[in-house]
C-alpha cells in the first residue's frame, strides 16, 4: 500500500517545509545563555576581591612593621658597637693615667744624666700626644675656683693671699675623656680664715 503524500494545505507541513527551507531562522538563544550568570555571583566577586585587598594590606603591614623594626636593630646593634667601644678607649686610657703620672714625677726629679732625662721626656711627650689624641684633655686646677664635680679637696689651707675656695696646689692632675670627667684633680683649697668669717658675718 503506497503512503499519501503530506497535504500541501496542512498548517503543520507548511511550518515544517519553512523551517527546512530557513535554517538560519531558528531563534538564536546560544548568545542570551553566554550573558547568564547565576544570582550573586557579582557580590560573591565583591566579597573576594575585598578579601583580598584586607589581605594585601595585613601583608604589607607586616612588612613595613618587620623592616622597620629591623632597622631599629641595627640602629641598636650600631649604638651598642659605639657605646663598647666608647667603654673599652675609656677604660684603655684611664688604665695609662699612672703611667702618665709617673712619668710626670721623674720628669720633675733632678738627674745627673741628662740623656737619660731627654729619653724620659721624650717617652713621656709621645704618651701623651697619643692619648690627647683619643679624647685626653688635662684640667686646669690652680688658681681656679674649686669645683666639687671636677677636683677632690685632699688638703685646705685658711690663708688670706688667695680668694677663699681658691685651688693653690695641684697633687694629682685630672683629666677629660671626650668631654666627660675622667678623673678628678687632688688639689689643695684656700679658705678664710676664722678671724675674717666672724667679721663679714658681723
Amino acid at each position: 500500500m503506497s503512503k499519501k503524500p503530506p497535504v500541501a494545505d496542512d498548517p503543520a507541513v507548511e511550518e515544517q517545509s519553512v523551517e527546512e527551507q530557513n535554517p538560519d531562522s531558528a531563534p538564536e538563544t546560544a548568545g542570551a545563555d553566554s550573558d547568564w550568570e547565576p544570582p550573586g555571583t557579582e557580590a560573591a566577586l565583591t566579597a573576594e576581591r575585598d578579601q583580598w585587598a584586607a589581605e594585601k594590606a595585613e601583608l604589607q603591614d607586616r612588612f613595613l612593621r618587620a623592616q622597620a623594626e629591623f632597622q631599629n636593630s641595627r640602629k641598636r646593634a650600631e649604638k651598642e658597637r659605639l657605646e663598647f667601644a666608647e667603654y673599652a678607649s675609656t677604660e684603655a686610657v684611664r688604665a695609662l693615667l699612672p703611667v702618665l703620672d709617673d712619668f710626670e714625677r721623674a720628669l720633675k726629679a733632678e738627674s745627673a744624666d741628662r740623656e737619660f732625662q731627654k729619653g724620659m721626656e721624650l717617652i713621656h711627650q709621645r704618651l701623651y700626644e697619643s692619648l690627647k689624641k683619643l679624647g685626653l684633655q688635662p684640667l686646669e686646677s690652680v688658681g681656679q675656683p674649686f669645683d666639687p664635680h671636677a677636683h677632690h679637696a685632699v688638703e685646705m689651707v685658711e690663708t688670706d693671699a688667695a680668694a677663699d675656695h681658691t685651688i693653690l696646689d695641684e697633687y694629682q692632675r685630672g683629666y677629660n675623656f671626650k668631654a666627660r670627667l675622667l678623673r678628678p684633680a687632688m688639689v689643695k683649697v684656700a679658705v678664710a680664715p676664722a678671724s675674717q668669717e666672724r667679721d663679714g658675718s658681723e
